[in-house]
This record gives C-alpha cells, sequence and structure tokens, in this order.
C-alpha cells in the first residue's frame, strides 16, 4: 500500500570517502568523527555521511540493497510497537503470508499490477533450470492474500476480517536509490482488512491514517499534512488514497510518508470474495489496505539532524542520556565512577534509557562528538568539581543547552528535560514546514514559489488532465529558467511539480474562485511540490 522510497538526489548516495583530514562541515579542522559535509551545502551526501558515521546503516554489494545496523533497527522496533498497540486497539490480528506470487494471481487485476510492473522483480530459475512459470517477489501482498481472504470470508459472521503483517517487500526500482527513502527491498507493514459495509471501512481508513500520522508527530517529532491523493495518484486499483505528507525544507521537497487505502469492492470482483449476509443475499466485501515503512526513519533524519550528526526525539533514540566523566590526570580514586554508575542507575530504574562511557582510551570530547554524531538526546557530564558541588552538568543535543542539576534533583530534570526536547522539535519543525507553504492563485506564481523551495497550494479543478499538464508544464519552465536540456530519467527528484494532496483541513474557498491553471471553476484547494 505505502511506496518504499522517494529518491535523496539525483546520483545514488554513496559513503563518504574523506581525506587524510577531513574538514568539518562548518570550517577548520575535525576529527574522523566530524562529517565533511553540511547539511545546507551538499545535502544529499550529508545525508549519506550522517547514516553511515552514526552507524545506522552499512552499505551492500548489490544496489540499493542496505543493512540496517542496530541503532537504526531499534528506532525501527520503537515505531512497530507504538503502531503495532495502536492498530490492535482496532481488532487487527498478525499474520504472516508467502512472499512469492504466482503470475496469473499477480495479473489477476489489470489495473493493480500495471501499478507495480515495472518493479517487479521475477524468479525465473530453480538450480540450473527453469522454472515452468516465473514467480514474483511480492511488491505488495493483495494478490497474495485475497485468494484466502475468498477462502475464509464465506458468512457476514466472518466479517469484519482484519489483519496485518510485518515483512520485508521487494520493488525494483528503475530510479536511483537512496537508504530508507527508495530501496529496492524495505521493511515495512501492510494491513488488509474486510468490511461488510462501506461506511465501516471508511471509519477505518481515517482511524489508521491518524495512527501514522502519531507515528511522525508523537513519536518522530516530524509535522505532516493529512489528505486525499487525487484520482492520478491514488493507489492503482483501489477506490481513494488517503495519504501523511512530510515536508524536507533543505530540498524544497514534499516526501510521502504513508498512505491508507479503501479498495472498494475491486479486489472482491477479481479474487472473487463473496458472502452471504443475514438476509441470504451474495454481497462482496470492501476492503481497504494500509502501509507505513522504514521511509518513516529517513525523513526523520532528515529533518532533525544536522551538522555533527543525528539528532534524535528522546521517544525512539536507543539510548536517551548518556552519562561521561570527567576524570582528572592521576586520580587513582573510584569517586568518578561511582558517581556515574550511580546516576545511570537512578535514571535506567525510572525507565529512561541511560548508559555511561567510561573507556579510559577516549577523551570526554572525543566522547562528546561521538554520542553528537550518534544523536543522544541527553549528555550528563560528571567531574571531581561536580561532584564536590554535589552536581553535574546536562546538555541538550538539539539545542546544545548546558545547565548545572543538583543531584537531588537531577531525575526529574532529566525527565523534565526529555519531554520537552520532544515537544520542542516537533515546535520548531512544524514552524519551519508551515513558513514552507504559499498560496498561489496564478500560474505565473507557481514555478518561482518551487524554485523559493515551497509547497504549493493551490485553488484546483480537480481535473486529471490539467494535472498532467501542471507536471509538464512546470517541468519544462524550470528546465528553462535553470539553462537546461533535460533531466536524468533515472532522477529521483525530478523538478516537475505532482499533487501531493487534497489537505483535509481546507482553507475557505469562495464560490467562483477559479483554478489557479485551467481557470475552470475551483471544487478544492491541493497541495503541490516537487517530491520524492
Amino acid at each position: 500500500p505505502a511506496p518504499g522510497g522517494g529518491g535523496g538526489g539525483d546520483k545514488p548516495a554513496k559513503p563518504a570517502k574523506g581525506p587524510a583530514e577531513p574538514k568539518a562541515a562548518g570550517g577548520g579542522s575535525a576529527t574522523q568523527l566530524g562529517l565533511r559535509f553540511s547539511k545546507d551545502g551538499d545535502f544529499s551526501e550529508w545525508y549519506a555521511e550522517v547514516i553511515i558515521k552514526a552507524e545506522m546503516i552499512e552499505y551492500y554489494d548489490i544496489s540499493g540493497c542496505y543493512i540496517l545496523r542496530p541503532w537504526s533497527f531499534q528506532i525501527w522496533d520503537f515505531i512497530r510497537d507504538f503502531l503495532d498497540a495502536k492498530i490492535k486497539t482496532l481488532g487487527v490480528q498478525n499474520c504472516y503470508f508467502p512472499m512469492f506470487i504466482n503470475k496469473s494471481a499477480l495479473e489477476a487485476e489489470k489495473d493493480h499490477v500495471e501499478g507495480f510492473a515495472p518493479e517487479v522483480a521475477w524468479v525465473t530459475m530453480s538450480g540450473d533450470g527453469p522454472l515452468a512459470e516465473p514467480i514474483a517477489v511480492r511488491p505488495t501482498s493483495e494478490t497474495i492474500m485475497y485468494p484466502a481472504y475468498a477462502k475464509w470470508i464465506r458468512s457476514h459472521r466472518d466479517l469484519p476480517l482484519k489483519l496485518n503483517q510485518w515483512n520485508n517487500v521487494v520493488r525494483w526500482e528503475f530510479k536511483y536509490p537512496t537508504p530508507f527513502l527508495r530501496s529496492r527491498e524495505f521493511l515495512w507493514q501492510e494491513g488488509h482488512t474486510a468490511h461488510a459495509t462501506k461506511e465501516e471501512a471508511a471509519i477505518e481508513v481515517l482511524q489508521v491514517l491518524d495512527f501514522y500520522a502519531a507515528v511522525y508527530e508523537d513519536l518522530l517529532a516530524v509535522p505532516v499534512i493529512k489528505g486525499k491523493k487525487t484520482e492520478k495518484e491514488k493507489f492503482a486499483g483501489g477506490d481513494y488514497t488517503t495519504t501523511v505528507e512530510g515536508y524536507i525544507p533543505q530540498t524544497g521537497r514534499g516526501i510521502q510518508g504513508a498512505t491508507s487505502h479503501c479498495l472498494g469492492q475491486n479486489f472482491g470482483k477479481m479474487f472473487n470474495i463473496v458472502y452471504e449476509d443475514d438476509k441470504q443475499n451474495k454481497q462482496i466485501p470492501w476492503q481497504n489496505s494500509w502501509g507505513l515503512t522504514t521511509r518513516t526513519i529517513g525523513v526523520m533524519v532528515m529533518i532533525h539532524s544536522d551538522d555533527k550528526g543525528l539528532v534524535l526525539p528522546p521517544r525512539v533514540a536507543p539510548t536517551q542520556v548518556v552519562v561521561i566523566s570527567i576524570p582528572v590526570k592521576g586520580d587513582t580514586s573510584d569517586a568518578l565512577h561511582t558517581a556515574v554508575s550511580g546516576v545511570v542507575a537512578q535514571l535506567a530504574g525510572a525507565g529512561i534509557r541511560a548508559v555511561a562511557d567510561e573507556r579510559s582510551d577516549k577523551t570526554p570530547g572525543w566522547k562528546y562528538s561521538h554520542w553528537e554524531l550518534k544523536g543522544v538526546p541527553l549528555r550528563i557530564e560528571v567531574g571531581h568539581k561536580d561532584l564536590a558541588k554535589k552536581q553535574v552538568t546536562l546538555v541538550r543535543r538539539d539545542t546544545g543547552a548546558k545547565e548545572n542539576v543538583p543531584l537531588a534533583t537531577l531525575l526529574q530534570k532529566t525527565s523534565l528535560a526529555l519531554v520537552e526536547m520532544q515537544h520542542e522539535m516537533l515546535e520548531r519543525a512544524t514552524a519551519v514546514r508551515d513558513s514552507c507553504i504559499k498560496r498561489v492563485t496564478k500560474w505565473e506564481d507557481f514555478v518561482p514559489a518551487l524554485n523559493n523551495k515551497m509547497m504549493v497550494l493551490t485553488p484546483w479543478c480537480d481535473e486529471t488532465e490539467w494535472e498532467e499538464k501542471v507536471k509538464d508544464m512546470s517541468k519544462e519552465e524550470s528546465l528553462k529558467l535553470a539553462g537546461a536540456e533535460g533531466e536524468d530519467a533515472r532522477t529521483s527528484t525530478s523538478v516537475a511539480a505532482k499533487t501531493l494532496c487534497i489537505p483535509y483541513d481546507q482553507p475557505e474557498l469562495p464560490a467562483g474562485t477559479p483554478c489557479f491553471v485551467s481557470g475552470k471553476p475551483a471544487t478544492c484547494w491541493v497541495l503541490w511540490g516537487r517530491s520524492y
């Protein structure tokens, strides 16, 4: 249901290869811990460097496939646990279906398979010989699951059927890959439900969309806009698609966060899912599908991280607090070790994920840089002078703010700082996002707004023909302004505009307002942008 990717640049992101003395992002020399690229300077290289040096991913020898290291997989664990608990409140149960699809099953729903055909990976050989029929590796599981639904749903008593699986899918992307955003294999959850009525299905679509918004806003501190996709952008074979849309200010691009689809009765007809209602009449159920992927992690990194490395929201940080001792040369007492161990034990006892870094072969400064690069929200520094005053120094990763905190109130201050940081990260990101939405009512202002890294809200006639024209016209005008003849067919960051969504939060639209491009009567406001 939700796509696995968007891109992060016009070329594949690759591991940074540094000279003997790499330069810090802000200028001057840096240790190997420092980043060579800045977020505002070379965003694509900065992103690649952050996720490698922060030990989130490792590159693999098959293009578009990546190793998720424990630091990133723990974040996925938090997302999975949070969302899994949410969907289970709706009565959804987890299951697992095979990853392979018969060719005939995949091709059963024409619109659906056309939407995925360019990305399907096929298994054609077994050992040294060809298979009798090629087998597809799942790009999504509608065509795997629904033949089973046809067996299981025979009576109105079998409804609703609400299943979800946490799995991997493969989409053999033609476009350049970017870790987390656009990869050939990715992790996700995909929910597939069947209902007796259209109304019941419609309610669930929006309930799940709210859960997806909560993943971004409550966990990842990333603001999203909830809306409905246009007919052109909806899920292939479905009735309609709802979405949460994010925004990356440095690149001026929107990014689809997760989608919740009402499939209507289309798949029920194709797969002969028929049940008998309480009046013994044959009926076709109304179906939904919805999905959220590891793209979430990439969006979080892009929004919050800085020229020192990751900045992790406290709720998903594998380590929330690192406690670092500042020893004095020649000191052989256990006082610092005892104090550090006591602080960690106190915080851990209150449910705070805290660790100590007392490595003797690393300086305090090296440790500060290391944990800043990893994005740990809070650092507690413990030195002999601090102990003499019965205090420690508390440092926030996002703002760099330092505060001397008495040991007697350390637990309360630490807990409060984590809550404040989570709230303020979302608040700051929301303010930036909101400042990058521009209302445009005339075509001549459209591309200039895109070039100013804006998302554009326009009155819209909601016609696919004009949507296609806007895409083509915006691409042509943007290339002309840039003095370029064309763009790489494999680019995942086209200069063309596309509709991101029709926001559910609609500004007032006075009667007779014309569409910004066609001049026809507008029926709604639509959000446009360049996108990943």
